[in-house]
C-alpha cells in the first residue's frame, strides 16, 4: 500500500553515525518514485569537524533546503537541524541551537529514529559505541521535549526499509494526530514506538550497554 502524503509532508530520517540514515533516506525516495510520489531528498549537510559557528549556520541553512521543498511536495530530510544541534552539544556544549531545531521539527509529519543494530554489527569500537549511544540518548530527549513522536527502524537492507515503510503507513493512517502535540484526539500518546520489540524504552540502551562492557 502506499500512503496518503501530502504536500509539504516532511519526513525526517535521524540517528547516530553509522546507523544507516542516508541510505535509508535513498531507498525511501525509490520506493516513493516506484509508487507514483516524487520525493524531494534534502541531503545530510556536510559537516567535516566544523566550528561551533558552522553548525549554527548548517542548522538554519538545512531548515531553510527543508521549508524550500516542502513548498513543492513530498520531501525526506537526511537529518534535521536537530542533528546539528546534537552535534552542537556534543563537540561543544552548546545547547543554543535546540529552540530553533525543535521549533521547526515540531512541523515535520513522520521522524524516523534508526537504531542502533548496525553500529553493533558492523564492530564499532566502545568508545564509538558510547558516541553513538549518547547521540540516541540526545536525540530521543530533544524529540520528547518537542512533543513529536517517532518510530525506531531496525534490521539490514531490506528489513530496515519494510520497517520504515510500515511506520509510514502507521502515520499516514493515523488520523486522530496532532502534529504539535503528538497525541490522538482522546489524549492518549500517538504513534511513539520506543522498540518494535517490547514496551520498554530504555531496553536498546541497556541492551548496548552490556555488549559494550563484554568487550575486550
Amino acid at each position: 500500500m502506499t500512503p496518503v502524503l501530502p504536500v509539504g509532508c516532511v519526513m525526517a530520517v535521524l540517528g547516530a553515525r553509522s546507523t544507516g540514515k542516508t541510505e535509508l533516506a535513498n531507498a525511501l525516495a525509490a520506493r516513493l518514485l516506484q509508487r507514483g510520489v516524487v520525493a524531494a531528498l534534502v541531503a545530510d549537510p556536510a559537516r567535516r569537524s566544523p566550528t561551533q559557528q558552522e553548525l549554527a549556520e548548517a542548522a538554519f541553512e538545512q531548515t531553510n533546503r527543508i521549508a524550500a521543498a516542502a513548498r513543492r511536495g513530498v520531501v525526506i530530510a537526511d537529518s534535521t537541524a536537530l542533528m546539528l544541534a546534537v552535534d552542537a552539544e556534543m563537540r561543544f556544549g552548546d545547547t543554543s541551537l535546540y529552540e530553533h531545531a525543535l521549533a521547526a521539527h515540531r512541523s515535520h509529519a513522520v521522524t524516523l529514529l534508526m537504531a542502533l543494530d548496525l553500529p553493533q554489527a558492523d564492530g564499532s569500537t566502545p568508545a564509538e559505541l558510547a558516541e553513538a549511544e549518547r547521540t540516541d540518548a540526545l536525540l530521543r530527549a530533544a524529540l520528547a521535549r518537542a512533543g513529536s513522536p517517532f518510530a525506531v527502524i531496525h534490521g539490514r537492507g531490506p528489513e530496515r526499509l519494510a520497517s520504515a515503510w510500515n511506520a509510514i503507513n502507521a502515520r499516514a493512517e493515523d488520523a486522530g494526530v496532532s502534529s504539535s502535540s503528538g497525541r490522538t484526539a482522546s489524549g492518549e500518546r500517538a504513534w511513539f514506538w520506543p522498540c518494535d520489540k517490547c514496551s520498554d524504552p530504555a531496553c536498546e540502551h541497556r541492551l548496548f550497554r552490556d555488549l559494550i562492557a563484554r568487550r575486550p
